[in-house]
């Protein structure tokens, strides 16, 4: 159910990602070999193998990307580099199927070695995604075939085999779960269900990572004296230096504690079966990717068993291990999760990719429960620890998020693990699915951004359909106001413009209260617990280890019949909210997160030259002002606070940090 946006924040930010991040990254691509690795692997070329061995799913999620974006932004700049790059891989794919140039360049004698950390199976799927993206966006069949002979490939390879030959990374269930949804072809949900089922049940898991991490890293030492020999041989190839990475400030025993999750099984969330899997553990990205892989599956099987792990692990998450951004993975040396209350702002790794496979996670379960809290914790990650992700340039990008900066994090045109940008691109060119959706009469208003929905068929009491059309234009996430216009069409048993009985159901955010009405008549107001602002106000649910719950969201539903043209009013009323972390997160005790509408504020060094943002104090939250910022664009807002003392502090969301040069940045401030 996917609409277009047509205006306003979001499609500002849509218009870059097209004309400038998309060209951008597959500069970038091409600069750092990665392109060149499938030219090499299809004897176009002679060359060297550049980047990771899992460096094709970088190119491969590009043209996800970019089908994503020419379905909304067509030209025939960005047709002409997919269909060079569609017929390229066609040239490098061999004829059963297989794809991966690390293998075919370097082992071609080797296939589906060392799942768990050398990522074939992560590589093929970013391939089949990126053939069903383009075939939806196009309806052309060339890359969905290089898919299509790829799955069969691993469906073939792996139908029926153990717990030993499960994918290390998370994403091969999830793009056989999209594969399936377009071609039917059961095998494709079967070896989806074969793969997450048979997670966590090998007891020789450790020993099995002992062997392959040995095996790794004897290929590895083989292609490093190859690349030698290769240099010498060719003096004047200078291979491509990105630049380095993120300063991330490490715990104690970082090392120590990789090793422990790695051979326990929880960092590759292979220490037990789905269904006993109720707390996040190990590397995020790929716990997110596994969460949505079995809700998407769940969805398509109707199997519920698999749903209360699900809901636990997220409670876990949302009132243990989340930051106030929405940021998950606090432990930089796994890039994943810490013990319960483990969120030191400043060693956070809250990895762009890990929000937005939890935004992904979150749309699955939003879809099955109905529960507003899926799509607001949505919201809040889209806008704060996801949307932090891209520069407002689209050219420059983080990868890992802290709350707390003193020095070293800065926006980089591409990183050595490039796999941000064009995640960021994908979920950005597709934020048009993730505001609407329905399931029989009842449509959901899931986000409120400036759009149009045309023609969605709902399913009416005795065997009715109609058709549904909306338009929604809001001056949010700076504003406070939203207006729907309704278009029913009735279809069966008879077609024409008539009055059509259906359910409306509008998400109040956790952040704010709603004032609505229909056709200007009496306006109904919500009134609902908002945010952790008075500490004397009764909390509906524990304190949340990072101050934010998204529990407290909910749906305000109308039922009636409508009319072509009924227009629904809605108003936001919000303020600034002081938030504060559980006492159980160390450090915290005495600060304040400041937060307004959807946004997470910060202190920016560059903002705030004469005073120490790490030791300022701020005073009365009565006194702050809300106003425009140009500086950070046409239509940002920043907040002004003042210290006891009378010193001025100047709070810009979190998400546009680092857009001006280096500089030191904190989320929590002394209160």
């Amino acid at each position: 159910m996917k609409s277009k946006i047509t205006s306003g924040f979001w499609y500002d930010r849509l218009k870059v990602n097209a004309q400038r991040a998309i060209f951008h990254q597959w500069e970038q691509l091409e600069a750092s070999g990665c392109i060149e690795n499938f030219r090499i692997a299809a004897g176009d070329v002679d060359g060297f193998r550049e980047g990771w061995f899992f460096a094709d799913s970088d190119s491969h999620k590009w043209l996800d990307a970019a089908s994503r974006i020419y379905a909304s932004f067509p030209t025939p700049e960005l047709a002409s580099v997919m269909d060079a790059y569609i017929s390229l891989i066609a040239r490098a794919q061999q004829p059963d199927g297989y794809l991966f140039t690390y293998n075919q360049i370097h082992f071609p004698n080797d296939r589906w070695k060392n799942l768990q950390i050398e990522h074939e199976l992560y590589c093929h799927g970013h391939l089949i995604e990126a053939g069903v993206s383009h075939h939806q966006a196009t309806s052309r069949a060339e890359a969905l075939t290089i898919a299509i002979r790829a799955a069969d490939r691993i469906v073939e390879d792996f139908s029926g085999k153990g717990a030993q030959f499960t994918p290390g990374h998370e994403e091969i269930e999830i793009a056989l779960l999209r594969l399936y949804q377009v071609t039917e072809h059961k095998p494709y949900l079967d070896m989806a269900q074969q793969f997450i089922e048979q997670r966590g049940r090998n007891p020789f898991f450790a020993l099995s990572i002992i062997q392959q991490n040995t095996s790794v890293d004897s290929r590895g030492k083989f292609v490093r004296q190859k690349k030698q020999e290769y240099l010498t041989a060719h003096p004047t190839f200078i291979p491509f230096q990105v630049p380095p990475g993120n300063a991330a400030r490490k715990p104690k025993n970082t090392t120590l504690r990789w090793y422990a999750s790695a051979l326990s099984g929880k960092y590759f969330q292979q220490h037990a079966p789905v269904r006993k899997q109720t707390v996040p553990v190990g590397h995020s990205v790929r716990f997110a990717y596994l969460e949505t892989a079995i809700a998407m599956l769940a969805r398509a099987n109707g199997d519920n068993t698999l749903f209360p792990a699900l809901e636990q692990a997220w409670d876990r998450m949302v009132s243990r291990r989340m930051y106030v951004t929405g940021g998950i993975g606090s432990l930089p040396g796994m890039e994943g999760f810490g013990n319960d209350y483990e969120l030191d702002p400043e060693f956070a790794y809250a990895e762009t990719c890990a929000a937005l496979a939890s935004m992904f996670w979150n749309w699955e379960m939003a879809q099955v429960t109905h529960e507003a809290k899926y799509s607001d914790l949505f919201e809040w990650q889209l806008y704060n620890a996801a949307a932090v992700g891209m520069g407002l340039d689209g050219t420059t990008y983080f990868y890992n998020n802290p709350l707390t900066c003193k020095g070293g994090v800065t926006r980089k045109p591409w990183y050595a693990v490039p796999c941000c940008p064009s995640n960021l691109s994908r979920t950005w060119a597709d934020l048009g699915k993730y505001i609407y959706s329905s399931d029989k009469c009842d449509v959901f208003i899931h986000q409120y951004i400036t759009s149009e929905l045309d023609n969605e068929i709902v399913q009416l009491e005795n065997d009715r359909t109609a058709s549904i059309s909306l338009t929604m234009e809001t001056d949010l996430p700076w504003g406070r106001t939203a207006t729907l216009k309704v278009y029913p069409f009735m279809i069966s048993p008879f077609s024409e413009t008539a009055p059509v009985e259906f359910t409306l159901h509008l998400r109040v955010p956790s952040w704010a209260d709603l004032a609505y009405s229909v056709n200007n008549e009496e306006e109904k107001v919500t009134m609902k617990f908002s945010g952790y602002d008075d500490p004397n106000e009764p909390l509906p649910f524990e304190l949340t280890a990072g101050g934010f719950d998204p529990r407290s969201s909910e749906w305000v539903s109308i039922k009636r019949f409508w009319n072509a043209g009924d227009v629904v009013h809605l108003h936001f009323v919000y303020t600034p909210i002081f938030r504060h972390a559980s006492p159980r997160v160390r450090g915290h005790q005495g600060k304040i997160a400041l937060t307004n509408g959807p946004f997470v504020y910060c202190l920016e060094s560059v903002d705030n030259p004469d005073v120490d943002i790490f030791s300022a104090r701020i005073g009365n939250k009565y006194d702050l002002e809300y106003f425009p910022f140009p500086p950070l664009g046409d239509h940002a807002h920043a907040i002004l606070g003042y210290t006891p003392e009378g010193k001025q502090l100047t709070f810009i969301p979190y998400h546009l940090w680092g857009n001006r040069g280096e500089s030191t940045m904190t989320v929590w401030v002394n209160e």
